[in-house]
């Protein structure tokens, strides 16, 4: 409740403090700064910015405006602690304990580096960085409250200097208690950004730092599920309930050092050429620590080595490339060549009897290549290309083509054919334990080649896109369901159809999401449900004599039942279940939830999992992890231009 009157509190002033709002976008014309003449004889000019005086872009994309529209994906991304619209995964019971993927998905951070799948879904990639370009100092906020104690606050200040110069600094802060024991999660990220750019366009450059930690306590999941499902009122406390592990906790460090800078070096335009250097260092830790062994993981002492009780991996990126770029507004073409210096290595030496090396080091040499095709408007082609080779790690190829066409106005087609082969995540080529089960290498490792194809239909009826993709991953590399991992003899093979459309009847709106999925060859390499889907009933409308627009509605999220792998903290991966394990899924997950605007501040505020506040919670986002009970979940974003 205090939460509750602190955010009216927040809207109460806002709406007093402010003025009207000259930068709403729905007043002002697609333009930059209005120019006011101030009808004195001085002439004197006063500038009043618009919203399309606020962009930001990532490094080789367009420039976009501060997204301020109250839209109805609102409500997927800022409730959620990442910011992100996380359909196809379940959430464990605490914000910052990471997800489940319900839907296959291929994530390239992992190539050539540590990154645990329990660690990824707030890391920033080079991709991922924004760069402003903004008239006045701009500021942002997004909350989340926690589960139980602590909040999720990110913060974002960016500022031109002159013109042609921006920086920025953004902090994200983490800490959530947790409703179980040995739950707490916290993170602290910082992110460092600077875009600059001559007047006369020759010279442009890209720089930025970033730094990331997640710290998670590990439990292991509920010692007996029985406790939990029976019912019995002494665990309404979820305190009372029993975990597996007591003394464990994973950490995750993840920097990087990224400078891009370019030169246009004849001025002419007939000779539109650039010269492009990047170099960049990376480096990721993962850490697994316990104060003492956990009885849960062995038997006697004879299964413990003389191993420190804190485990060690990481790995190193040092990337420099040099590049040469034919640079034209519907034409772009670029090639170059690229040196890396990898290292992947743990912390303290295992015992010579397990004949694992500490640390394996390589230079690689590559060629990459990129392709942008822009055909009267209607027809955009992005390729990328990427062969590099080394002594220890193997060969490297990826090649990413996207093609965006219209073949009738407002018909819109989006196509993709993906290829990839490389070694596996290196968190799954070795692994140091002070227990003798979980210590291994994946001699010698077939390069997993993973083949992408599908693309979406979008289309102006009910704003509805319906889409398609197949899947086909050779030598896919898993953990079985010991936590050692194992690499398949034949492909994993994958098919998703899905859908998505919003239908509006006056102030009322129905946008359903379904995805079907089939694994057509290995199915069992890779435990789904053949069914995800999600639907949002929601009233939108103007108040307060149209001061602030509101959203009320009700969401609800659904997968069908199936034999799900199971979280290993150790790892921080998923496993394939054992025979003990049991299926998950095939129960509802309901949220109410009210929403408001008031001009540059968004309120959120839902009812997460609202049915478990009359019916026992039996939902789990893993075996042996139930998915949280009903709480009140709230978000605030706030956008200061000033």
């Amino acid at each position: 409740m205090k939460y509750l009157l602190l955010c009216l509190l927040c809207c109460s002033f806002y709406m007093q403090a402010q003025v009207v709002n000259k930068t709403d976008s729905n007043r002002v014309k697609p333009q930059d700064t209005l120019v006011v003449d101030s009808g004195t004889k001085d002439s004197l000019k006063i500038f009043k910015p618009t919203i399309y005086d606020y962009k930001y872009q990532t490094q080789f994309t367009e420039k976009k405006i501060f997204d301020t529209v109250f839209t109805q994906n609102k409500t997927f991304i800022f409730t959620q602690y990442n910011n992100r619209d996380n359909f196809g995964r379940i959430q464990f019971a605490n914000i910052g304990a990471g997800f489940q993927d319900l839907v296959f998905e291929f994530n390239p951070e992992k190539n050539l580096a540590v990154l645990p799948t329990n660690k990824s879904y707030f890391i920033l990639g080079i991709d991922d960085v924004r760069y402003y370009d903004v008239k006045t100092p701009t500021t942002s906020f997004i909350y989340h409250n926690a589960v139980k104690s602590g909040a999720a606050l990110q913060t974002t200040y960016t500022q031109n200097i002159g013109k042609n110069f921006n920086f920025a600094v953004e902090y994200m802060g983490l800490r959530s208690l947790g409703a179980y024991l040995n739950s707490l999660a916290a993170q602290n990220n910082i992110v460092f950004s600077g875009h600059f750019k001559t007047k006369n366009s020759k010279y442009e450059a890209f720089a930025h730092y970033l730094h990331q930690n997640m710290n998670n306590q590990e439990n292991g999941g509920i010692e007996d599920i029985n406790l939990f499902l029976n019912g019995d009122s002494d665990f309404n406390n979820r305190l009372n309930l029993p975990v597996n592990l007591i003394a464990s906790n994973s950490r995750f460090a993840y920097r990087r050092y990224y400078f891009s800078h370019e030169f246009r070096p004849f001025a002419s335009e007939k000779f539109p050429f650039k010269i492009r250097h990047t170099i960049f260092h990376q480096s990721n830790k993962y850490y697994f620590s316990q104060t003492s062994p956990e009885s849960f993981y062995f038997e006697e002492q004879g299964d413990l080595i003389a191993y420190p009780l804190s485990s060690k991996k990481y790995s190193k990126n040092l990337s420099n490339t040099v590049s040469v770029l034919l640079d034209q507004e519907k034409f772009k073409l670029d090639a170059g060549i690229r040196h890396q210096n990898i290292k992947f290595g743990i912390g303290e030496p295992l015992p010579a009897s397990f004949g694992i090396s500490q640390e394996v080091t390589e230079n690689r040499i590559g060629a990459v290549g990129n392709l942008f095709i822009n055909l009267w408007d209607r027809v955009e082609l992005n390729s990328n290309l990427e062969i590099s080779s080394g002594s220890e790690f193997g060969s490297f190829f990826r090649s990413r083509n996207k093609l965006k066409f219209e073949p009738i106005p407002n018909y819109f087609v989006d196509a993709k054919v993906n290829f990839q082969s490389s070694s596996p995540t290196f968190n799954l080529l070795k692994n140091p334990s002070v227990y003798k089960r979980f210590i291994y290498e994946l001699k010698d490792p077939a390069n997993e080649t993973t083949t992408e194809i599908g693309g979406n239909v979008n289309l102006k009826w009910f704003q509805s896109v319906l889409s398609a993709t197949y899947f086909r991953v050779d030598n896919y590399t898993y953990l079985n369901e010991d936590g050692i991992a194992q690499q398949s003899n034949s492909a994993l093979n994958i098919s998703q159809l899905g859908g998505e459309a919003t239908f509006n009847y006056g102030k009322f709106h129905l946008n359903p999401k379904v995805l079907f999925q089939s694994g057509l060859a290995n199915k069992d390499l890779f435990p789904m449900p053949n069914f995800v889907g999600r639907a949002n009933f929601y009233f939108q409308s103007k108040a307060f004599k149209k001061a602030a627009e509101i959203q009320a509605g009700i969401k609800v999220y659904y997968f069908t039942k199936f034999a799900s792998r199971e979280y290993f903290p150790v790892l921080n991966e998923f496993i394939l279940p054992g025979s003990n394990s049991y299926s998950i899924g095939g129960q509802p997950i309901v949220d109410v939830y009210f929403n408001m605007q008031v001009k540059r501040f968004f309120f959120f505020i839902e009812a997460q999992h609202v049915n478990t506040s009359f019916l026992q919670n039996k939902s789990f986002t893993a075996p042996d992890y139930p998915l949280y009970d009903f709480r009140l979940n709230i978000g605030l974003v706030w956008y200061l231009f000033s």
